[in-house]
């Protein structure tokens, strides 16, 4: 049956793609190492706080700035409440910002390969997306700071490469963008610096976090944002009225109380990363040094489709990108100890 009123319908959004996630099976029998969640729990006193809080005032709207959370926060990370704002996930808030800042034809920069998802927010916007290449090793490209751009966009680790730039040439890229620098900082738990002092210095810098990796509250969709006062207020403007239920604020607000459970369980994801690098070069890939709950490996010049159907005839989701720049790569998410060896056995008999 045909649509009737897709006159309607911005052009811009007619001939967009969307943005398509890794896939998320309906059953059971997958291990999932495609999407970059954690592979262990979160802190059972999210669980004990989400049973007290589902028999309380689930009638009732959430606050609809969460300043429970932001408090809670702001006592975690050293800011204060109004230099945090909470989302739903952080791509919630990258909606905001392109609201807040990107109109037609406003450029918005960032290096790629990258986080496909900026892609199909700055084309909603109508912006116009500058697209700068990573030097073959993903280190930071100069020319970034040269743009004059309303927004760039640093992924810090980077998306799907894992690799992590050293903090004075971020901080170098704060000195010299024009616009607002939005650090996306996913997976920065994995790593072992973090860019969010850059937030007391330059009051055009913006760092996001997010509960879904490390905290592995990737279904409860929980994000934050910290950057300066006068910046927050205006991405208040613009933010869905409660855009963060009742129960991700609990959530979030558990897992902060109990960081440490968090920091243990990272432990154990970075000593697997380097056993599945290690496992991976012994394949005859390259594997670039991630900072994330992730790894990238490349075989130059050869498809690794095969690979990936392979892997998903024995049980087991990677990620595998069709563009020409990645098509020779995978991404492995880094799951247990066990389904690493599985993927392991796999790939040898696959080899």
């Amino acid at each position: 049956m045909s649509f009737s009123r897709l006159s309607a319908i911005r052009p811009t959004i007619q001939q967009m793609h969307g943005y398509v996630p890794g896939e998320q099976p309906q059953d059971q029998r997958y291990i999932k190492l495609n999407s970059n969640e954690n592979p262990y729990p979160p802190s059972p006193r999210v669980r004990e706080a989400l049973q007290q809080a589902i028999g309380e005032d689930l009638r009732l709207y959430p606050d609809p700035v969460a300043n429970r959370l932001r408090d809670t926060a702001a006592e975690v990370y050293g800011l204060r409440r109004e230099q945090i704002l909470v989302g739903n996930g952080s791509d919630d808030l990258l909606t905001m910002f392109m609201r807040t800042c990107v109109g037609p034809g406003d450029r918005v920069a960032y290096p790629v390969p990258t986080y496909s998802l900026y892609d199909e927010l700055v084309t909603m916007q109508d912006g116009h997306i500058i697209r700068v290449p990573f030097p073959e090793d993903f280190s930071l490209p100069p020319q970034l700071g040269d743009i004059d751009a309303k927004l760039t966009i640093l992924c810090h680790p980077n998306a799907p490469s894992g690799t992590l730039p050293p903090l004075a040439q971020v901080e170098e890229l704060a000195r010299r963008v024009q616009g607002m620098l939005v650090i996306d900082e996913a997976y920065i738990d994995f790593a072992d610096e973090t860019a969010l002092s850059l937030v007391h210095r330059y009051d055009h810098v913006v760092i996001l976090r997010t509960f879904s990796k490390s905290f592995a509250l990737a279904g409860m969709r929980i994000g934050l944002a910290f950057g300066h006062p006068a910046f927050i207020r205006e991405l208040m403007k613009v933010k869905d009225s409660y855009n963060v239920n009742r129960l991700s604020i609990v959530a979030a607000v558990a897992a902060l109380e109990d960081y440490a459970w968090m920091q243990q369980h990272v432990g154990k994801i970075r000593t697997t990363r380097a056993r599945l690098s290690t496992a991976l070069r012994e394949f005859g890939y390259v594997v670039y040094d991630s900072h994330s709950n992730f790894v990238l490996a490349r075989k130059p010049g050869v498809s690794q489709e095969p690979i990936y159907q392979g892997l998903k005839a024995h049980g087991i989701l990677i990620r595998y990108f069709s563009s020409p720049e990645l098509s020779d790569c995978v991404r492995i998410t880094v799951g247990t100890d066990e389904e690493i060896d599985r993927l392991v056995s796999a790939l040898d008999q696959l080899k």
